[in-house]
């Protein structure tokens, strides 16, 4: 004769399920194991026969089924996604026809899952077994809060490491600029960095050459936080000793586009501008690396320079290199940046653009250049409203008086 499971045998079996799930979530089991567990005390223990269980995760997805054969486990539909209570089934569709009732799990106002239960047939019905609905979904919400928690948990210790990741990289890129700047009677250069909350790749190096010359560069690498620092250290690293060995602006270029290729395996590029000028002579040679073209203002007017190269780190040997040359300078501005000052937006979506930027720098020969940052500065502001920033934005800027 077939035994027939008492109410109290089923309330033991429900009690043993409990401190079996309990142990599991104290022992820190994975996220897997768990469904393992909720899936065998179901099944096995409290005899449910189907269920179907749709977890929110990036999108909702099926977790666990079980008793619906081979049929396709499809989507949830949208009528589930947002279930406030409780409902029955009516439907002829193949998979959902399978069950009788869908209930959500909730913890804190946040849907966390919804369950789909199966109708108890007859022969558990007769065997003494009855499904304790409330007992199930106890369970679940304990089961599915305990996972929750896990994901929590496990974000808030990616977002600790990604605040140190950020920490570190902003250490380097600040180690990395230029404690001082000249500020003399016929030599001044002044610099502006507003970091964005990830910390990105901007660089710009002011280097005392021998014999009355100076470098100047500003640089851009792609991507963000400690590898686009570390890859930007090393790119200062290399840049400080070829100009030990040579001041041929092409042979400088050359060089660092190999040490490029070489540390980062060409999945990084440096957006860059040199130049070296020459107070004797009055000469300024110049490479732009698929920069942002710095504006130079004289006398005479002002002008982009545009000459140079493509962007460093994308070929072994670059396709072509044209050094741009200008003679017969004694008095002069200059003004380079990096493209997040002209790609901000405001709250319409536009761009701030260079249009915008040349109408702050119209009086670039009259003011200081502290004073030419803030214009900039104050006319981006006006623009962008309460838009945020969305990249670094660097300015360098240098002031010759014969």
């Amino acid at each position: 004769m077939e035994s027939v499971v008492t109410q109290q045998d089923l309330k033991e079996l429900e009690l043993n399920s409990l401190l079996e799930i309990t142990q599991a979530i104290n022992n820190n089991l994975a996220e897997a194991s768990l469904y393992k567990i909720y899936h065998f005390t179901l099944l096995g223990n409290l005899k449910v026969k189907k269920l179907a269980l749709y977890v929110m995760e990036d999108e909702w997805d099926c977790k666990l089924s079980f008793g619906v054969g081979n049929k396709k486990i499809p989507k949830l539909p949208a009528c589930y996604q947002n279930l406030p209570e409780e409902v029955e089934l009516d439907s002829n569709e193949p998979f959902w026809s399978e069950f009788h009732m869908a209930f959500p799990v909730q913890h804190k106002e946040k849907l966390l899952a919804v369950v789909f239960l199966g109708k108890q047939d007859d022969a558990q019905t007769e065997q003494g077994v009855s499904h304790n609905l409330t007992f199930i979904k106890a369970l679940t919400n304990i089961i599915l809060v305990a996972i929750e928690n896990k994901k929590l948990a496990r974000r808030q210790l990616e977002q600790e490491a990604y605040r140190k990741e950020l920490e570190i990289a902003r250490q380097v890129q600040t180690f990395l600029f230029p404690k001082n700047l000249p500020q003399l009677e016929k030599l001044q250069i002044e610099a502006t960095y507003i970091p964005h909350k990830n910390v990105g790749g901007d660089y710009y190096d002011y280097v005392e050459l021998s014999n009355g010359k100076f470098l100047l560069c500003i640089a851009d690498v792609s991507g963000k936080g400690v590898p686009a620092a570390l890859l930007m250290s090393n790119f200062q690293a290399a840049l400080r000793v070829i100009v030990r060995k040579t001041y041929d602006v092409r042979e400088i270029v050359y060089e660092l586009n190999r040490q490029i290729m070489f540390n980062s395996n060409g999945e990084n590029f440096i957006t860059f501008f040199m130049t070296i000028y020459d107070h004797e002579s009055g000469q300024m040679k110049y490479v732009n690396c698929g920069h942002n073209p710095p504006i130079l203002f004289t006398e005479s007017g002002f002008q982009a320079l545009e000459e140079g190269t493509t962007i460093l780190g994308i070929f072994e040997d670059l396709p072509f290199l044209n050094v741009g040359t200008v003679t017969g300078l004694k008095d002069f501005n200059f003004f380079c940046y990096t493209d997040g000052l002209t790609e901000t937006f405001n709250a319409e979506g536009e761009e701030y653009g260079s249009e915008r930027l040349m109408e702050a720098l119209s009086d670039m020969t009259n003011k200081s250049l502290a004073g030419i940052h803030e214009t900039v500065i104050k006319s981006l502001e006006d623009f962008k409203g309460a838009e945020s920033y969305r990249d670094d934005i660097t300015m360098l800027s240098c002031k010759v008086i014969s």
